[in-house]
């Protein structure tokens, strides 16, 4: 009975696996048949004189008086659990403002993601505090990856990637579409005011940064708006080889957006000011460069935090970041970066053997790639410096957009700051994929609420707010389901 039992079992699973290859056998048959496209952008429909760009998150309208933001690196699914506690700590610390009970989180007015970092930071903006109930059902505990690699072999997906036009990262973005239910940039910009979202790429010909922002579509005359979430995150989570570039159209000349300054002193400003200039140059020529393919925006800052300090830089004074802001209004700046990167795989220079294809990959994404993050580290620090001695000679002045009491406060936090060197150890090396074990998850949201928690900086904001010790969480530890 049993044997038999087994067998038909074994029957029935062979009888499955040779349907499936015959099914994928017939797609394969039909790959001279296949032109499936995937969504592409549009045209702006109507031409509108171009948004300023933002330096700096604008004070909402909630609080007017501080200016929040926070930057989520990437990691795969490693960062977005790390960065999840994060976000769990900045809610529990609640202190009354101007009269009222609010968190660091409610405050927030940007968050800015890349690479693994840009789904988490994508899923508070679309949906707020569901973060803390429904992201770990949606993506950290979902097999999110072994989902793929089913679907990979789907006859369905193999079909569409025998097309010229349909890659990897499409198929991703196609998985993603539930994860963001299909919301687009214009939907979350309805339905929610705040935070706002930055979600950075690669542009894979120059190497340079490209953001998903009203301004940079501008550019490019194309309507952000109708751009899906999930295209956004699977460009910015593209890591080169692994997973395809994504591919966006460029229709520069076909609106004002994209025709250069008539100012004959544009371009002549500091070194950011000329840098910024240099990128938005190169797409304004649509002859030239017909398309864009974007890949994984850790490729040119995993920490995603050097296009804001670029931005703050190419504006001048201090204070010229926020133009436009009553006199005196701005009490607090804080800007909390996360770092999860990890350590390499293994230590190639404890041999003398010559590395092999995977070793050398792993070192340079991950050895060569952690020095351009430490690089970046530093460029955070300096700009803090230089950011506060400049409040120091502005706040107060009559036409100053800062307040007497006005103060920074950057908050930088990673794996490297936890105390526990075992613990450290183990999570240093969590793989940088897009699932990883329930038990990783779970330390590596303890580990970020512990680690912002024990930052000497989030201390010093915490006194600044009066924040006691003895806060009551208002975040609850979310229910996996």
């Amino acid at each position: 009975m049993v044997t038999g039992t087994l067998a038909s079992r074994l029957t029935v699973a062979c009888a499955v696996a040779l349907q499936r290859m015959l099914l994928a056998g017939i797609a394969v048959a039909l790959a001279a048949c296949s032109t499936a496209r995937p969504w592409i952008n549009q045209p702006i429909s109507t031409a509108s004189e171009a948004p300023e760009r933002p330096v700096v998150p604008a004070p909402t309208e909630a609080s007017s008086s501080m200016v929040v933001a926070v930057t989520l690196s990437g990691g795969g699914a490693r960062a977005a659990a790390f960065g999840l506690g994060v976000l769990q700590e900045l809610k529990d610390t609640r202190f009354v403002w101007e009269g009222r009970p609010t968190s660091l989180l409610d405050e927030v007015g940007l968050i800015s993601g890349v690479s693994g970092g840009s789904v988490l930071a994508t899923y508070y903006a679309a949906f707020g505090d569901e973060v803390f109930t429904r992201f770990e059902h949606d993506f950290l505990l979902a097999d999110f990856q072994g989902g793929m690699i089913l679907d990979a072999w789907s006859p369905p997906t193999l079909y569409r990637l025998t097309s010229p036009w349909w890659g990897r990262s499409d198929s991703f973005a196609k998985r993603l579409d539930p994860v963001f239910r299909k919301m687009t940039f214009g939907q979350l910009r309805a339905q929610r005011s705040k935070p706002k979202l930055l979600v950075t790429a690669t542009d894979l010909t120059t190497g340079g940064p490209f953001e998903f922002t009203p301004e940079q579509f501008g550019l490019i005359c194309s309507d952000l708006d109708s751009v899906p979430l999930s295209f956004a995150v699977a460009a910015s989570s593209s890591v080169p080889l692994l997973l395809s570039p994504m591919t966006l159209q460029n229709y520069a000349g076909t609106c004002p957006e994209s025709e250069p300054s008539s100012d004959p002193a544009h371009g002549q400003g500091n070194l950011s000011a000329r840098l910024l200039e240099l990128i938005a140059e190169s797409y304004r020529d649509s002859n030239e460069r017909p398309f864009i393919h974007l890949v994984d925006g850790g490729v040119v800052d995993n920490l995603g935090v050097r296009g804001l300090l670029e931005r703050t830089l190419a504006g001048g004074t201090f204070a010229d970041s926020f133009k436009g802001l009553k006199a005196g209004s701005v009490h607090h700046i804080v800007l909390v970066s996360v770092n999860s990167e990890r350590d390499t795989a293994e230590r190639i220079d404890g041999s003398d053997q010559v590395p092999g294809t995977l070793q050398v990959l792993d070192a340079l994404v991950f050895g060569a790639g952690s020095r351009l993050t430490k690089e970046t580290t530093m460029m955070v620090d300096d700009v803090a410096r230089r950011m506060n001695d400049a409040l120091k000679y502005e706040r107060g002045h009559p036409d100053s957009p800062f307040a007497a009491d006005a103060e920074i406060h950057v908050i930088t936090v990673g794996l490297r700051q936890l105390q526990d060197p075992e613990l450290r150890r183990s999570l240093l090396h969590v793989p940088t994929a897009l699932t990883i074990l329930p038990i990783q998850v779970q330390q590596l949201e303890k580990a970020g609420r512990e680690v912002l928690r024990e930052s000497v900086a989030f201390q010093q904001l915490r006194r600044s707010l009066g924040v006691g010790d003895d806060a009551v969480p208002a975040a609850a530890k979310p229910t996996t389901p």
